[in-house]
């Protein structure tokens, strides 16, 4: 009986010693997570090399043969219509500020499914695919950061979870853009957070508990870094070049402030040139969570909806209306643009039709956009 007392401990003693793990690997791990079954090859086929599984072949590509993609193979270059993942000199990251996006000299079209396969290798489903706009979004996923560990539960592993549920969801927009020149591709990965806090106490007398109620939290720079840098080394990059590569800068000088004109329309003064602003204009509307229908990088311009949460009077508060899907608010259009100033950018909001915009909506709509690229 001793003996067997003393294996059941040294069991859950190596259980709890596995639970101690890197603080960031911790920090994205969600209950939707999951490991994709390995692809069934047919049994008239041959499975690939280990150093060929990411080969994309080529849509425009009518057929195929497997004796003369094998052919093709064994002369050391790869077959007709298939493109190598890009090797890490061909990747390198961007920033500004807390921002970072991924810059693969490689095209949007080849780089898309990569990176719906990321994705959903990660755990998560993905809800949207906008090919035509270079936008793809998961669903929302439950965080499972801060669940109590242990020896116990990591020894159980998931037939625990389901006992456990947490007050955080988290979902994610990539976005990839085409370089100006043609040749690259930009690819941008936003958070956003949602967070379940108590309206009411716990009542005293029956012990049941409060109402609580679903609302946004501020998205989180350090989560993008770990998805960005996760996917380079799916696209080819080695690890340590990636965590370097993706790691946070340095805070620097205020970038960004928001000036009234004669005319007493307020616009944003970014001390950037316009490509760099661009881009951080369309990932801070990443970030905040507005509808982006279209975009004219030629005009400088970005097509988004937004809900003003100041048009619906209710107790859940103003970020829960702009996340909700049950508001009575309807999104309205306008128009976010960008100009060169010199040295700088403006970024002005303009209405559905294209006119100077000196509403409380347009200056919220200014104000959430300087949070971002100050």
């Amino acid at each position: 009986m001793l003996k067997r007392f003393w294996v059941i401990a040294g069991v859950l003693l190596l259980g709890a010693c596995t639970a101690i793990g890197d603080w960031m690997e911790g920090k994205v791990e969600y209950k939707t997570a999951n490991t994709l079954p390995p692809l069934e090859i047919p049994p008239d086929l041959t499975s690939p090399a280990r150093d060929n599984r990411y080969v994309v072949p080529d849509a425009a590509k009518s057929t195929a043969t497997l004796s003369g993609y094998e052919a093709e193979r064994r002369e050391g270059k790869p077959a007709a219509g298939l493109v190598v993942l890009p090797q890490v000199d061909r990747m390198r990251v961007e920033r500004a500020g807390t921002q970072r996006w991924l810059v693969v000299e490689e095209s949007p079209e080849k780089l898309w499914p990569l990176v719906r396969e990321f994705w959903q290798e990660n755990g998560f489903l993905i809800k949207l695919e906008a090919a035509d706009l270079g936008v793809m979004e998961t669903e929302w996923a439950e965080s499972r950061a801060k669940l109590p560990q242990g020896g116990v539960r990591s020894l159980l592993g998931k037939a625990l979870d389901q006992f456990y549920s947490t007050s955080e969801r988290d979902k994610y927009r990539t976005r990839l853009d085409r370089t100006p020149d043609g040749k690259a591709t930009e690819i941008y990965i936003s958070h956003r957070g949602m967070v379940e806090v108590y309206t009411t106490m716990r009542d005293p007398t029956s012990s049941a508990p409060g109402d609580t109620r679903w609302q946004p939290r501020e998205p989180d720079p350090e989560l993008e870094a770990e998805f960005l840098r996760r996917l380079m080394v799916r696209l080819g990059a080695q690890e340590e070049k990636a965590r370097t590569l993706t790691a946070a800068a340095v805070p620097s000088q205020q970038r960004a402030e928001i000036r009234k004109g004669v005319d007493g329309a307020e616009a944003l003064q970014v001390f950037e040139p316009f490509d760099r602003v661009w881009r951080r204009v369309g990932l801070a509307l990443d970030r905040v969570g507005f509808t982006v229908e279209d975009r004219d990088r030629q005009k400088g311009v970005y097509f988004v909806r937004y809900a003003d949460p100041e048009t619906e009077k209710d107790e859940r508060g103003l970020l829960a209306r702009m996340f909700s899907s049950d508001s009575k608010v309807k999104p309205a259009q306008y128009r976010v643009q960008i100009t060169q100033a010199g040295t700088s950018s403006q970024v002005n909001v303009l209405n559905k039709d294209g006119g100077a915009d000196a509403s409380r909506t347009a200056q919220r709509i200014l104000a959430l956009l300087h949070e971002q690229l100050k």
